[in-house]
């Protein structure tokens, strides 16, 4: 046994490095940023990298080396560190993270298979039986659950594997990226179409939603978001060669590589795309604006290489329509994985007396059919109280992403608290084998959860009294309803199963 684990071959520090970047580096996340923040997104991403990435990555590599033979995930971790019932209500709201992702994916979907098909967004002018575009939207964004959760249901995961053509074409827009940019730059002698005034340009927004300080901070939330699925690396330490000196150096490479990657990517768009002319008059938004960049970045490409304008618009529909293409195969890859494994890894991974017999049943096909289909009807009321309520207000669709970007965004980060803030508790925890440890000094481990901590925490709160200080009333209640309400089905479901053991 001994002669066949010397022989397995271990991941090298640059084949680590390479598994961050993929695993971590999302290409929609640079066009957001660009939307929001202009240059100024740089800055931000950087800290993101410094105050939340690496130090966040050690310590997820210490809970997943330490307990690499539990099933649970982020609940084992918890659970080891705090108790089952905070590891409990936390991994309800981390479950809720997904929840929210897919009720936004749900309808950015349909933006992608409009480009695909059109050159370009259309589905502001979408309607059926009568209704306009966000609740035409909204409906075909439930009619996407209940495919996907009836699909899933019966084990007919075939799409799921489209994803690996998504991720080819999502890096193969990386390069065309750079390789366009670079070719406009230089036809335009050096020339940016959104151009740098000032050094504050690099850490201040253009866009009015983000003027004021509180605002600003805030924006912490997105770069922390685009560093975000930190915890699946955390198992991976013992396929390394000398891990506690081989991680710590893959993190800090890779946190650099990644922090790079972005902040170059954030530059490259404003090569091609005035932040006024593009984004502001072309009417863009977090559901879009990808596409919207792409379509531009084609057309200034064209032009760039000589082409009239209108063969020149030929090509931004085509870098368009690759672009629909690529995030089309990610998203609906990803939706049929993700419909059903962070919620059956949590059933599974949890005390089967914390749950309903039903909702721990597995169908003839292993999937927890029960759970799925109470998934999607809490998946479906979101997406139709949002719709409603946007249309009752008359919210237009930049109003109606950047609500639903915001949900996303908080759901997704929440959990890190819980991670980060039970980190002392699992360092105190005596009676473990730890093959890789993070912090040997317990002041310095202390110094950077309570850095990480206040990085989070101002980031969460910022972005949920932004709306409210603004007068946004219901911005500031959706992007709170996906924590409060999970917070309080976790809390319920948790009393209930204390008064049955009383």
């Amino acid at each position: 046994m001994d002669e066949q684990q010397s022989t397995t071959k271990k991941l090298s520090l640059s084949a680590l490095v390479l598994m961050i970047f993929t695993t971590i580096f999302g290409f929609g996340n640079t066009p957001a940023a660009f939307e929001q923040m202009g240059y100024g997104a740089i800055l931000w991403y950087i800290l993101g990298a410094i105050l939340f990435f690496i130090p966040a990555g050690l310590m997820f590599a210490e809970y997943g080396s330490t307990l690499k033979e539990a099933k649970g995930g982020i609940y084992s971790w918890l659970d080891a560190s705090i108790g089952e019932k905070w590891s409990f209500i936390a991994t309800f709201m981390w479950l809720a993270s997904w929840l929210i992702w897919m009720v936004m994916i749900s309808q950015k979907i349909w933006i992608t298979l409009s480009t695909i098909i059109w050159g370009h967004d259309t589905t502001g002018t979408w309607s059926l039986f009568g209704m306009g575009s966000t609740m035409t939207i909204g409906l075909l964004g439930i009619l996407w659950i209940v495919f996907v959760t009836w699909a899933a249901t019966r084990g007919l995961n075939t799409l799921a594997k489209v994803s690996s053509l998504g991720g080819i074409a999502i890096m193969a827009l990386n390069v065309i990226l750079l390789v366009a940019s670079a070719v406009i730059l230089i036809a335009n002698h050096g020339q940016l179409a959104q151009p740098i005034h000032h050094i504050s340009d690099f850490a201040t927004s253009p866009s009015a939603q983000f003027q004021s300080p509180i605002a600003m901070i805030s924006f912490v939330i997105y770069a922390i978001f685009a560093y975000g699925g930190l915890e699946s690396l955390g198992g991976i330490t013992d396929s390394l060669d000398k891990p506690e000196k081989t991680f710590p150096k893959g993190i800090m490479i890779g946190g650099a590589v990644i922090g790079i990657g972005y902040s170059l990517a954030i530059f490259l768009w404003g090569i091609s795309a005035n932040w006024q002319h593009v984004i502001i008059d072309g009417k863009a938004n977090l559901g879009n604006i990808t596409y919207v960049l792409m379509q531009n970045l084609g057309f200034e490409f064209g032009k760039a290489i000589g082409m009239s304008a209108a063969n020149a618009s030929i090509i931004g529909t085509v870098f368009s329509r690759f672009a629909g293409l690529g995030m089309f195969f990610a998203y609906v890859g990803s939706f049929f994985v993700l419909s059903y494994s962070p919620l059956k890894s949590f059933i599974l991974g949890s005390p089967k007396e914390l749950w309903p017999k039903k909702m721990t049943t597995l169908n003839k096909n292993g999937m927890p059919a029960f759970s799925m289909w109470l998934q999607a009807a809490v998946v479906i009321a979101f997406i139709a109280g949002i719709s409603i309520l946007s249309a009752i207000t008359h919210k237009e669709s930049t109003f109606f992403y950047n609500v639903l970007t915001s949900m996303s965004n908080v759901s997704t980060t929440l959990p890190y608290l819980f991670l980060v803030g039970a980190f002392p508790f699992f360092k105190a925890k005596k009676d473990l084998d730890r093959p890789f440890v993070a912090f040997h000094s317990h002041t310095w481990m202390i110094t950077i959860t309570a850095l990480v901590l206040l990085t989070v925490g101002v980031g969460i709160l910022f972005t949920i009294l932004t709306p409210f200080i603004t007068g946004d009333v219901f911005t500031g209640m959706w992007t709170l309803a996906g924590p409060v309400v999970f917070g309080a089905i976790a809390w319920i479901f948790f009393a209930r199963r204390e008064k049955n053991n009383n």
